[in-house]
């Protein structure tokens, strides 16, 4: 990631404002704005230890690790966009978290954020990615869809596949932390990039804030449209600022390839489709994510990445490739046994039901999806997924003819 100097250099809002406004004061202002946001020491009424929140009934990642000293070392600190601390734990502070569900309770307001709140993100992100240490290890990327096999399910079970994942601009902040021209810029660059896109791949991009009640029912009705954020971890980490304004949906003309922008992340770019085809799904996935980079980077932007976190994304979980591969599949009979959520974390794959997280399955059927994010390539995550939902499909057959299941052994997570 980049320092605070060269991000300066290398920040096209930046230039462009030293550009049009020129001379050494605009420079020097800059300048000295970016090291003090960085440098850290803002002037407080009170000490820290009188500001620490209070998190004894909370559940969740951010305050399993924030110490009281932590806290006391950070709290002064911002990243070169002003970002806090006490911004970035502000969704975990108000959302104790569930009981029996651990949320991450932190957010990143931009890419600097992993750097210089490092002291607790880090034990955060070990926690959330099964013992990945950012300090130790690095994050393999790999696209390469080829190296696939067995990606046809049987479609009697499996109604449809799917792979998202989100990618964010460098050198504009994330959506808790943006300011309303820097959501506008990303619309800009994303929706530019987009025109380019070529064949199967081709489409159309529907604003928001321009869409006409035509256009509107008919993304509600492909499933395609999202909402106003609602969830207190979102609105209160500031995601839902402005709506819906430089807010929208693309999607080629097959309707197999969506992004979304500016949602939870800058982008979320999404391959679907009805049916088992799995191996189709994720290699128009790998090929429609090369071009739109291929797209940016011509107009002189780039993907946040970095070899320890792998592409930078706002929440925390969704480090390294912020890859979901999801198929909705009918298990009625394997969803009824005692062992089902013991063979689904063996396999390193979770359930949902197909309405999203917290809503329950209806007539066995199931969303499952990998579990895990970071440590892990592309590649090897959709085989992941392809070979646990294999071997489910194989379970529900079993049990239809009578016959008994077994546990598979815990796969590896880092290979």
């Amino acid at each position: 990631m980049a320092s605070s100097f060269s991000r300066i250099l290398s920040s096209k809002r930046n230039l462009r404002i030293l550009s049009v406004v020129g001379g050494s004061v605009t420079a020097g202002f800059l300048l000295h704005r970016q090291h003090v946001n960085a440098g850290g020491v803002g002037r407080r009424l009170y000490p820290a230890s009188a500001e620490y929140p209070d998190l004894r009934k909370h559940n969740n990642c951010m305050a399993s690790h924030l110490t009281p000293a932590i806290y006391a070392k950070l709290c002064d600190k911002a990243t070169p966009n002003g970002y806090t601390l006490d911004q970035a734990i502000q969704t975990g502070v108000d959302n104790p978290g569930h009981p029996f569900i651990k949320t991450v309770g932190m957010v990143a307001g931009d890419e600097e954020s992993y750097e210089v709140f490092a002291d607790l993100l880090d034990p955060v992100i070990k926690e959330r990615h099964n013992g990945y240490d950012p300090q130790t290890m690095k994050h393999p990327t790999d696209l390469d869809s080829s190296k696939i096999h067995s990606g046809h399910f049987d479609e009697r079970y499996v109604l449809s596949s799917r792979v998202r994942t989100g990618r964010s601009i460098r050198g504009l902040s994330l959506p808790p932390a943006c300011t309303r021209a820097e959501r506008r810029e990303v619309e800009k660059v994303v929706v530019d990039a987009l025109a380019g896109l070529k064949g199967d791949l081709a489409g159309r991009y529907y604003s928001l804030t321009q869409m006409t009640d035509k256009e509107q029912q008919q993304l509600i009705d492909d499933h395609f449209l999202f909402d106003k954020p609602v969830s207190p971890l979102l609105t209160c980490a500031g995601m839902a600022r402005d709506w819906p304004d430089a807010r929208g949906i693309w999607h080629n003309n097959e309707k197999t390839f969506l992004i979304w922008v500016n949602e939870e992340d800058h982008t979320r770019v999404i391959s679907m489709e009805k049916g088992g085809n799995m191996k189709r799904v994720f290699e128009r996935f790998c090929r429609g994510l090369k071009e739109v980079e291929h797209l940016i980077q011509e107009r002189g932007w780039e993907f946040m990445w970095s070899e320890k976190l792998g592409y930078i994304l706002t929440c925390p979980s969704n480090l390294g490739t912020g890859l979901r591969a999801g198929v909705h599949v009918k298990l009625p009979l394997l969803s009824k046994d005692p062992r089902f959520s013991k063979i689904l974390d063996n396999l390193r794959l979770q359930k949902r039901g197909t309405g999203g997280v917290d809503t329950a399955a209806v007539g066995g059927v199931f969303d499952i999806s990998n579990l895990d994010r970071l440590g892990q390539s592309e590649v090897q995550l959709v085989q992941t997924v392809i070979d646990g939902v294999n071997y489910l499909v194989e379970c529900e057959k079993k049990l239809e003819k009578g016959q008994d299941i077994k546990v598979p052994p815990p796969i590896k997570q880092f290979k």
